[in-house]
């Protein structure tokens, strides 16, 4: 059986997440976030939606990248 890369568990329903052109095993949707989902630059916080990026620099909220500095970026129009 596939291994999940994070937690070791072996699981016959493991899936592949291909990123960058590198696959990756987990045995779930957690494991694939802790291993894959981007951070916060301001608070640290794991991005599970969409976020806010600038500059390659990816923010959980247009609070937070105020907060760091930037300008410009909105939750809404």
């Amino acid at each position: 059986m596939p291994k999940c890369e994070v937690c070791g568990n072996d699981y016959d329903k493991a899936f592949t997440v291909t990123m960058k052109g590198k696959a990756h095993i987990f045995d779930s949707f957690e494991c694939a976030i802790h291993s894959l989902a981007p951070k916060c630059a301001h608070c640290g916080c794991t991005i599970i939606g969409h976020g806010l990026e600038s500059k390659g620099t990816f923010y959980c909220c247009a609070s937070c990248a105020h907060m760091a500095g930037v300008k410009g970026l909105e939750d809404r129009v």
